[in-house]
């Protein structure tokens, strides 16, 4: 089951990564009816606003995964799953329908011009470039990877954090005699180690 995790893990980190670049990249080119035929490139964040916040809150979600103990792992599944429902869902519009809501920051802040009616008046053509499709594949792998952290996470071997406590707090071995070592392990059990 330690595979489990490992893959668990490594999904929601792709997706997550995945989710980050494509935020950085053109999602749409729009060219505006103003004459001089200006192109612009609509980023990712622009057309999906809550894909950066969300994808690096996926990379956390991977990341702390690793570590979580039983309970923690069936909540993060969950908030995986939500996540990749929400970036899902807009990344899919923007990729089906291509709503001009989805160029707007990018168009008012090119031409100073706000407004849904006046930038769809501005707007001649748009055309998508693969990273919607490619986020849309990073969102499905992220649903699959909370789904199987749900349903295998019962089975997972226990936490890392877990197993140092363990030795940690185990009581010293009566056979031998008690030396500086055992002292500080008993300060930091919080018991008197002069008494």
């Amino acid at each position: 089951m330690r595979r489990a995790r490992s893959l668990s893990v490594v999904g929601m980190l792709l997706a997550g990564a995945i989710g980050v670049i494509s935020s950085t990249q053109t999602w749409i080119d729009v060219t505006l009816a103003d004459g001089a035929q200006q192109t612009l490139a609509v980023p990712g964040s622009d057309a999906v606003p809550v894909l950066t916040p969300l994808s690096l809150a996926a990379l956390a979600l991977g990341a702390s995964l690793s570590i979580v103990g039983p309970v923690l792992r069936y909540v993060l599944g969950a908030i995986a799953l939500a996540i990749a429902a929400a970036v899902g869902v807009a990344t899919a519009l923007v990729l089906l329908t291509l709503p001009v809501s989805a160029t707007a920051a990018t168009v008012t802040e090119a031409t100073g011009i706000s407004g849904a009616d006046a930038v769809a008046d501005l707007v001649a053509s748009m055309s998508l470039t693969p990273w919607p499709a490619v986020t849309l594949l990073a969102e499905l792998i992220l649903a699959a990877a909370a789904v199987f952290t749900l349903v295998t996470a019962r089975n997972w071997p226990g936490s890392a954090g877990r197993k140092y406590r363990t030795a940690a707090d185990a009581p010293a071995d009566a056979s031998r005699p008690h030396d500086a070592i055992d002292s500080w392990d008993d300060l930091s059990r919080g018991d008197d180690p002069t008494a």
